[in-house]
């Protein structure tokens, strides 16, 4: 299978190609910097492979909840490959979005082996994109939707051997409920090596749709905080 995925949810930029079982992964520092970078990362990992954009089976991308800027950027680019790929022979290359929480969890299988995840993503205004997965030896079932709210209002889920996944430590690791601060802690992101183990899965379920169907996931619809809100925030 020829898959290309890539992720600018975050502060990370992460990319990767597979062709035939062998993958090619790029991973640095993304941002502001993912606009502008994706494409030639894309272009270039695709040209060790030695694939053009056309080959691909399906383009891959994490779909959000996320850094807003990164999401648009992540889906342009998917749809722009995907539409232009295969000029006049149809819809073009399928587009898998993905929910990067999930993405998160399936980094933390890859880790560590964790079969119970709750995914955290910092959603930056004091708050926490949160979801809750359980892998049952050949997909992940969610046990809880994704949600944003402050770190101390997370639901703790139900049941042993749960661990946490995410990259909110830093900014909010002492604000979590009681019951959540002694669980096993893994540092993780949603990344493009993460997005080709879930892709076929995914791929066998029909989740692949059209490059004009390939849309972000947004959660909520505010950027940010006015600075009435972030003076009260910081009293």
């Amino acid at each position: 299978m020829k898959l290309l995925a890539f992720d600018t949810s975050t502060e990370w930029l992460s990319v990767a190609v597979r062709r035939d079982g062998r993958e090619w992964v790029y991973s640095g520092v993304g941002g502001a910097q993912s606009s502008a970078a994706l494409i030639p990362c894309v272009l270039d990992l695709l040209t060790q492979a030695e694939l053009a954009p056309g080959d691909l089976d399906a383009i891959v991308f994490g779909r959000g909840p996320g850094s807003f800027t990164g999401l648009r950027t992540a889906c342009s680019v998917a749809q722009g490959l995907a539409f232009g790929a295969r000029q006049g022979q149809g819809a073009g290359v399928p587009v898998l979005p993905v929910d990067t929480l999930l993405a998160v969890a399936e980094a933390a299988r890859i880790q560590s082996g964790a079969t119970r995840v709750l995914a955290l993503l910092d959603a930056r205004m004091d708050e926490v994109y949160s979801a809750a997965y359980i892998w049952d030896g050949a997909a992940w079932a969610c046990s809880a939707g994704i949600s944003v709210g402050k770190p101390e209002q997370l639901a703790v889920p139900a049941g042993p051997d749960w661990v946490l996944a995410g990259n909110v430590w830093a900014s909010y690791g002492d604000r979590l409920p009681a019951a959540l601060v002694d669980l096993p802690r893994i540092e993780a992101v949603p990344n493009a090596p993460a997005l080709l183990s879930l892709a076929p899965a995914l791929l066998t379920a029909g989740l692949a749709v059209s490059a004009d169907q390939a849309l972000p996931l947004y959660i909520r619809d505010k950027v940010a905080q006015t600075t009435a809100e972030r003076a009260a925030a910081n009293r």
